[in-house]
């Protein structure tokens, strides 16, 4: 089992979810993040600072979102090339997706564990 990790822009959200869907993954767990890499986030074109949560900052992260999944290791490289031709904008920006190894995994449930768990 694996373990993507992917930060994409938050509008291709949804291609995500669709090509996740159909490769049937069992879940996956989406949080608003925000971040900065390559493409050094942004300030105000004035150079102002903001206010986020009372503290007073220059703003140079732009919202993304993280997607957590957790799939079989026979569908990582399909997942992760549809994810490219569709997702990717060939700008600066479009995102990563980190690989992990998952040692186990068990449904609470049932008590079910590894591939059946997902």
């Amino acid at each position: 089992m694996k373990e993507l990790v992917l930060i994409i822009r938050p509008e291709k959200l949804e291609t995500v979810k669709q090509i996740l869907d159909n490769y049937n993954c069992g879940g996956m767990t989406i949080s608003s993040v925000m971040g900065c890499g390559t493409q050094k986030g942004f300030a105000n074109a004035d150079g102002s600072i903001n206010e986020i949560k009372g503290f007073k900052t220059t703003i140079n992260l732009l919202p993304k979102i993280r997607v957590e999944v957790v799939v079989h290791d026979e569908k990582v490289e399909e997942i992760i090339t549809e994810i490219r031709d569709l997702v990717a904008t060939g700008r600066v920006g479009d995102g990563k997706i980190f690989i992990r190894n998952i040692e186990d995994a068990v449904r609470i449930r049932t008590g079910e564990r590894g591939n059946k768990a997902l």
